[in-house]
């Protein structure tokens, strides 16, 4: 396949944002919707936020950020219309006031509220964060009275506790700065114009100008040439280490006659190069996002291939800059950088999709082994003429070829040209004078030239790698004949692959790009022949290949329906394991959960895909895996889902048509898992005795109810439920706010419509106080009191 670009589309990465920034704080927070004046409406708190409270994050969704559900009696109006002010001026604000949890219980809260801003400088979301001080502030109490005037007569700032609140909220954007030890001070950076939090847009991909993108033009046209260097390096390497001719000194030492070329600096020159390079690259990271990084890029090509692009890059030529004499050693050491072949090997893969290129590719590799085999082959026939042994000396298959060619061949020992003499001193000069054949220059030995010599080679070597050899050029001596036995078996092996099998092994081992390649070019038919517009165009495109990427093609259910179902059902099992630990599912028998898991699928969301529009039927409850969305109405957001969420319809018991009252949108890449709501009323019908927990708990465990009509039902059920308190009330209560004293509720103005909030919430006049069993009626309570569905 291509290289793999990455997913590097635009992302609004706000909700990942804050929640890594939050790791491991306190972060105990909501998020409010600023555009829907007067009400605020929460579209996402945090975890730690409902265990703070004891509410779910169902209960929460579309209530006011103000919390009205944790007032109580204790809660002061002064400040509640603070807040409400700072809401509606657009500032922060911050405080310490008494709330009350889910149970009734009272405590100190330090909160604080900051406005978040998009990318036109608008306030689009309140971030409210709540910390629990009632610690501190019962150890307040315990201190003398003068001590609490003296903490009273403090300044607001010097306040430890509202400190480390700020010090949470400003973590956001990196403001925490390290001050002196004997100063420790938060400031705010307003010099470099940066945001106290996180804007919510999309995020813009932060790079330096000199990063180089792995996929680019520029990067592709630099591994081609890397790629002419390489092979380069493989050609001339061995053929320097075996072929090149050296001279002998009058010591009798023996030095390389020929200085490097041009082409071997400029090789070593490119390689350090593309070391440099490296460094600056981008890569795809294990989850599929395109790294920018420096540091991490640094990090990655440390860890992976500096090791062998050093080792092949060393200018081993320089010796020659600073006249120091080469032997054999120095060229052998060369052999080196032919570690750079592991690279290629590694991106072979990138050139696969080109059948022409995978050809020339194994054409190149064949002949390069014929090459490297000559090599050796000629080296072998060096050796024995060095050689002492009077047996094998005048035997050799360079022996054979300088008598045919009427040139009597005569080297100097091996052992000198590795730069040791085990003979007397001038022993080799005395044999080159004593010696009558030399070559038509006069200054080397006589024997065949160097042309002949690997000319003779090669085609020994082709036609041993092709076939059994024609007997020209034979092996005379036993290391020949060695050497051609084991060329005629990697030439048999060679000889199958390369030219008896090539059809076959492409079809095999790229079986998967082929498969890619088709239904890439039949997208691409499709396109052209019904002439879709280029936005369509390049999101069928970016859909298909990025879906590609996460399942590289494979079907599981065509995969998985030839096992049987019991295996099928515990791979479904693991498959889909985050999904059946919600708390929803807890009650489930493992049969349940079983038949749950082979209905579940997977689907794939881009960045500005809407997975479901206002006014469709809903066919599925959707869970995210990854990822964050946002639910929309009418250009408004309502709810921001995270990674755990889960949206659909309370509403299973009937075959209709369930209607949806918003959009969902992705911000980011998303990773969904959906339950078809058949399916699920099937497997719902098989276990009666869970389909009526059912049905209770998943009013709960919704994050967002997108059936049509729900929140009319909410209001018209607040409604009966206010009538049912005004009767048991003897005292008029305005129209806009109801406070029940005795009963521990307080009622506020209805929201505007599309809108849910809290209205009617426990008071708790006292620690402890005991509240009607009537206001206490739980959600679910309500839900059992209804007749149970007919499955």
């Amino acid at each position: 396949m291509p290289v793999m670009r990455g997913l590097n589309a635009p992302q609004n990465t706000f909700l990942d944002t804050i929640a890594t920034r939050f790791d491991g704080t306190h972060s105990n927070f909501v998020l409010g919707n600023a555009q829907v004046q007067s009400l605020y409406p929460i579209v996402y708190c945090s975890d730690g936020f409902c265990e703070l409270t004891g509410f779910a994050r169902g209960e929460l969704m579309q209530k006011s950020c103000m919390c009205h559900f944790l007032y109580g009696c204790d809660t002061g109006d002064r400040l509640t219309s603070q807040m409400q002010k700072a809401l509606d001026e657009r500032r922060e604000f911050k405080t310490e006031i008494v709330l009350y949890k889910k149970s009734g219980s009272k405590f100190w809260c330090l909160l604080d509220i900051v406005p978040i801003k998009n990318e036109k400088s608008e306030v689009v979301l309140f971030l409210v964060s709540h910390k629990d001080i009632t610690e501190n502030k019962d150890l307040d109490h315990g201190n003398e009275s003068d001590t609490g005037e003296r903490r009273r007569s403090r300044p607001p700032g010097l306040n430890m506790e509202r400190r480390r609140s700020r010090a949470v909220l400003y973590q956001l954007s990196g403001h925490l700065q390290k001050q002196d030890k004997t100063k420790s001070k938060l400031k705010i950076n307003n010099v470099s114009n940066a945001n106290p939090v996180p804007e919510y847009k999309v995020a813009d991909v932060q790079k330096s100008r000199f990063i180089l993108l792995h996929y680019g033009a520029f990067k592709a046209g630099w591994d081609w040439l890397i790629l002419l260097a390489t092979f380069y390096v493989a050609v001339t390497v061995p053929y320097n280490v075996c072929f090149t001719a050296v001279e002998i000194r009058e010591d009798g030492a023996s030095a390389a006659r020929n200085p490097p070329s041009v082409s071997d600096i400029l090789v070593e020159i490119l390689f350090i190069i593309d070391i440099a390079l490296n460094f600056r690259t981008t890569f795809v990271s294990t989850s599929g996002q395109v790294v920018y990084d420096a540091r991490c890029i640094c990090i990655h090509y440390v860890t992976s291939w500096l090791f062998v692009d050093l080792i092949a890059a060393l200018p081993f030529d320089l010796l020659y800059a600073f006249n120091i004499s080469v032997n054999f050693g120095v060229h052998l050491l060369k052999t080196v950088r032919l570690l750079r072949l592991l690279r290629l090997l590694q991106k072979l893969d990138r050139y696969s999709q080109y059948s022409a290129v995978v050809l020339t590719l194994l054409m190149s590799t064949f002949a390069l082994l014929g090459h490297w085999m000559a090599c050796v082959w000629y080296f072998i026939g060096r050796s024995e003429i060095e050689s002492n042994s009077p047996a094998s000396w005048d035997i050799g298959w360079l022996h054979e070829l300088a008598k045919r060619l009427g040139t009597p061949y005569f080297l100097a020992p091996l052992t000198s040209l590795l730069g040791v003499s085990d003979s007397p001193q001038g022993t080799v000069t005395a044999a080159l004078t004593n010696y009558s054949q030399w070559n038509g220059s006069g200054s080397e030995p006589g024997g065949p030239s160097v042309r002949s010599s690997y000319v003779t080679s090669l085609y020994f070597a082709l036609s041993s790698l092709t076939s059994v050899g024609f007997g020209n050029v034979s092996a005379n001596t036993d290391s020949e004949k060695i050497f051609s036995i084991c060329t005629m078996l990697i030439g048999a092996l060679m000889h199958a692959v390369v030219f008896g099998n090539v059809t076959a092994i492409i079809q095999r081992m790229y079986s998967r790009r082929s498969l890619y390649q088709t239904r890439t070019k039949d997208l691409k038919d499709f396109i052209r022949v019904h002439r879709l517009p280029k936005a369509l165009e390049q999101r069928m495109m970016e859909c298909f290949q990025t879906t590609w990427s996460v399942n590289n093609g494979i079907d599981v259910s065509e995969l998985l329906k030839d096992f049987p179902d019991e295996l099928r059902a515990d791979i479904a099992m693991h498959l889909n394991n985050e999904l059946l630990q919600l708390p929803l599912f807890e009650s489930a028998s493992r049969g349940c959960l079983r038949s749950l898991s082979l209905i579940i699928k997977t689907s794939f969301c881009a960045p500005g895909e809407f997975l479901i529009r206002q006014g469709d039927a809903l066919q599925a409850i959707y869970f995210v895996c990854s990822g964050s969305m946002e639910v929309l109405k009418d250009n408004t957001v309502l709810a921001i889902l995270g990674r755990g969420d889960l949206i659909g319809s309370d509403c299973l018991t009937q075959e209709e048509v369930i209607k949806t009252n918003a959009c969902v949108k992705a911000l980011t890449y998303c990773d969904l898992q959906y339950i078809s709501l058949k399916g699920l009323r099937e497997v719902l019908c098989l276990y009666p005795d869970y389909a009526q927990k059912f049905v209770t708990e998943i009013q709960h465990d919704l994050t967002y109810n997108l059936r049509e009509g729900h929140n009319t039902e909410v209001r018209e059920r607040r409604i009966r439920f206010s009538d049912l308190s005004e009767c048991q009330e003897s005292d008029a209560l305005s129209m806009k706010s109801i406070h029940l004293s005795g009963s521990g509720w307080k009622w506020q103005q209805a929201p505007p419509e599309g809108y849910e909030d809290v209205h009617v919430v426990p008071a708790a006049c006292s620690k402890g106080s005991p509240l009607s069993a009537t206001c206490c009626e739980h959600p679910s309570e309500r839900a059992s009191l209804s007749p149970p569905p007919a499955w």
